[in-house]
């Protein structure tokens, strides 16, 4: 479907790395060690959504990284009406970004099409997390070696869906917008961002949002592949 493409600009979280699981999987880690009692299924169910809600205040600049990683947390466990102090909530949120990268559960097929996809293109991350989690996340997943360029939004100053992070990443892989794809899971901030430079554009679907007509999407990584050609 694609001609003459070169380079591929990946989403990292939600995208190749599965961070609905591995996040679940840090927060059970700490309410085992902290004694937690309370419903680990009951709270990621709340927390999910509000995360997700915080994130998106985060990448509009309404918030800082400090206020999404306090009020995701304070507005969870008040949600589920269980007691927590200002100390327990920032220790918890200092813990899971330290444990976030020790589960590394990618999406099924991410390895098998990187590997697939590794002799015929240049290959680059474009994230909106923070440069020493997701390098962290990089390394542990074994993901370090298919990635030529990484540019986190902490790095780039800005983050999707702001031009200038597309523009940076792709002076940085010494590409051009008629020989790259953007391909992610937010609709927002990875395929309409893209696109508002001219980026063509994958839709990793993963979610019931409705899909706009004439969008190029995909429901399971293996699907790129036949998109490149291969």
């Amino acid at each position: 479907m694609f001609k003459n493409i070169k380079h591929l600009f990946f989403d990292l979280d939600h995208t190749l790395w599965d961070f609905d699981l591995n996040s679940k999987l840090a927060y059970k880690q700490i309410f085992e060690e902290h004694n937690v009692d309370l419903s680990l299924d009951k709270f990621i169910d709340i927390y999910e959504p509000l995360n997700l809600e915080f994130w998106r205040k985060f990448r509009e600049n309404e918030i800082t990284k400090e206020e999404l990683r306090y009020q995701r947390l304070k507005t969870a466990f008040d949600a589920c009406n269980y007691d927590v102090n200002d100390d327990q909530i920032n220790l918890f949120a200092d813990l899971y970004i330290e444990y976030l990268p020790n589960n590394n559960h990618l999406f099924p097929g991410c390895i098998e099409l990187l590997d697939s996809l590794k002799d015929n293109f240049e290959m680059h991350l474009i994230t909106n997390g923070f440069n020493g989690v997701q390098q962290n996340k990089i390394e542990k997943a074994g993901l370090s070696d298919y990635f030529k360029v990484v540019l986190t939004a902490e790095a780039a100053g800005v983050k999707k869906p702001a031009p200038q992070i597309f523009h940076k990443a792709i002076e940085l892989a010494g590409a051009t917008m008629e020989n790259s794809i953007m391909i992610g899971d937010s609709y927002a901030a990875d395929i309409v961002g893209a696109r508002k430079i001219g980026l063509k554009t994958i839709w990793f679907h993963t979610t019931d949002q409705e899909i706009p007509q004439d969008e190029v999407v995909v429901h399971e990584l293996l699907e790129i592949q036949s998109l490149l050609g291969l």
